[in-house]
């Protein structure tokens, strides 16, 4: 008995206005796709450029249930738990009292940057540890604190986040990040009865708005020798930030209570008429100009409020 010979229609794409971009998700997530693409690019009608693809489109559940990317799902795995056990190196008879992911605030230099890594509590000392290359990011004795402060941040990406900042009997100090500060705080001064709390700091300021704002030169400290950079400074709750339009983050960020200094003083800046203003602050130096220095510099002064300067002024 003869065969029929049948051909399978082609597929063709169609479209349904019900569909969603959840109801692809889904699909995608939880069955999967696989695409097969050859494509050419041609110019004038000469062909330049092939493509072949094969891919696979799944959630990592469906792809390591076909036996998909086991290999990375284990070294990853593998990984994280390395990351999350490792601690760092103990002295004799110290006992962790409290552990989370945090990091350290690097306040060198003009802008500060996050490291990240684990902060430890113990019995004697705070410490943030990084396992991966392992160093200690910062650390202070117990005895060796003398306050701390819960405040607010606001982060990057707009969200609001508590930090703690830990006060030092010298002077110096740092910003910890917690995955629970407000535990962190009450844990550290129940091991060190002498450490003071200090008021928090609000993020959010009162409807006067901030301090002081306005457009503003910073010398900006360079490879090749500084360039003067406009843009705007704004001092708001106890903290100095400076941006220039064409960045994404500001390029200074400081916070007042690390001012040692605070003066007018002769020399070059980017236009006439304009003061130029130095600032000393934890074994760093800022450099800017505005044309209201003695505005700007009475603010930013260490000494009581409304104190005039010192220094040259045009």
């Amino acid at each position: 008995m003869p065969t029929e010979s049948r051909t399978a229609a082609p597929l063709r794409p169609t479209r349904d206005p019900r569909v969603t971009l959840d109801d692809l998700l889904e699909v995608v997530l939880n069955k999967g796709a696989v695409l097969h693409l050859d494509l050419i690019i041609a110019v004038a009608d000469i062909p330049l450029i092939g493509v072949n693809l094969r891919a696979a489109i799944a959630g990592m559940e469906t792809m390591l249930e076909y036996g998909l990317l086991q290999q990375w799902d284990a070294d990853t795995r593998a990984w994280a738990e390395r990351a999350t056990v490792a601690t760092p190196d103990l002295q004799e008879g110290e006992r962790v009292v409290v552990r989370s992911f945090g990091g350290h605030y690097d306040e060198q230099g003009t802008s500060g940057i996050w490291r990240p890594g684990t902060l430890f509590l113990t019995d004697r000392r705070v410490l943030v540890y990084r396992r991966e290359p392992r160093a200690v990011l910062w650390e202070a004795r117990l005895e060796d604190i003398a306050a701390t402060r819960l405040q607010s941040e606001r982060t990057v990406g707009g969200e609001d986040r508590l930090r703690v900042r830990v006060e030092l009997t010298n002077g110096d100090g740092a910003l910890l990040s917690a995955g629970n500060p407000e535990r962190f705080d009450e844990s550290l001064r129940s091991l060190a009865p002498h450490v003071r709390s200090r008021e928090p700091r609000p993020l959010v300021a009162d409807d006067d708005g901030p301090e002081c704002e306005g457009h503003m030169w910073y010398h900006e400290p360079r490879r090749g020798g500084a360039l003067w950079r406009g843009g705007e400074a704004r001092l708001e709750h106890g903290r100095l930030t400076w941006k220039s339009p064409l960045d994404a983050r500001p390029a200074v960020t400081l916070d007042t209570d690390r001012i040692s200094d605070v003066r007018l003083e002769p020399g070059s800046t980017p236009t006439n008429g304009l003061d130029r203003l130095v600032v000393d602050a934890s074994g760093q130096q800022l450099v800017l100009a505005t044309s209201e220095g003695r505005r700007w510099a009475r603010l930013l002064a260490p000494s009581a409020a409304g104190k005039e300067p010192h220094g040259h002024h045009r």
